[in-house]
């Protein structure tokens, strides 16, 4: 069963979240504050991480620097917890790494329902094999196999929540993905207020393949409908 690591400062918001895991069949492992979590992913590899934004000594944005920075780390998948509300916060922990985010107070349903659809994802990519699925579409090339994507050449690192929303419209250049087909076979759930999310992933690719992320030539709004991969 999956090891997930669940890292915050509040000792009742660890407890609550390691009851709700564990009675879903995870193992939970706890870390308090920075240091221990970041020693602790370093050490026992958890399978995703539940990651506080505000934590004594590093915060959760450091913590997810340091994860996506290690080769041997970058494709483990982290769960954002943060109090703040403002859009802001959360987009710039979306930019720096993480996959997903949860805004206190929270359901604890919806974040086990959040670890599982990012669970479940990884593992549909491990059962595609090791062989290479390559999409090559202009400047861009995605290895499904090797969790890669190219620019011109040029090796560029994204979260695997970007990896497996680009791989979707590369799959099908030209079609017109609605928002919520990009959030249940993209994302892998469905949730209010995950339309939010959805654009900030999009912004985040965006930056990463666009000549001009501001006049986008790869990845076109369809308004109204959601995004489109142009031929």
């Amino acid at each position: 069963m999956s090891r997930i690591l669940v890292v915050d400062d509040d000792p009742n918001i660890v407890r609550l979240v390691r009851s709700y895991l564990e009675q879903e069949g995870y193992t939970v492992l706890t870390a308090g504050n920075g240091l221990l979590a970041q020693q602790m992913i370093r050490s026992e590899r958890p399978d995703l991480v539940v990651l506080d934004l505000m934590l004594p000594d590093k915060d959760g944005l450091q913590i997810t620097n340091f994860v996506r920075a290690d080769d041997s780390l970058r494709a483990t998948p982290i769960i954002m917890l943060t109090a703040r509300v403002d859009d802001a916060d959360k987009i710039i922990g979306l930019e720096l790494g993480a996959d997903d985010y949860v805004t206190k107070p929270f359901n604890p349903r919806e974040l086990v329902a959040r670890v599982r659809a990012q669970l479940r994802r990884i593992a549909l990519d491990k059962e595609g094999g090791t062989e290479s699925q390559i999409l090559e579409i202009g400047r861009l090339r995605l290895d499904k196999g090797a969790h890669q994507l190219f620019v011109e050449g040029e090796l560029v690192d994204v979260t695997p929540t970007e990896f497996d929303l680009l791989y979707l419209l590369m799959d099908s250049p030209g079609y017109a993905f609605t928002r919520d087909e990009l959030i249940e076979k993209g994302l892998g759930y469905s949730y209010a207020g995950m339309g939010r999310t959805l654009d900030s992933h999009i912004k985040n690719i965006r930056k990463k393949i666009e000549p001009d992320p501001k006049n986008p030539t790869h990845i076109s709004t369809v308004y109204g409908i959601g995004y489109r991969f142009e031929k």
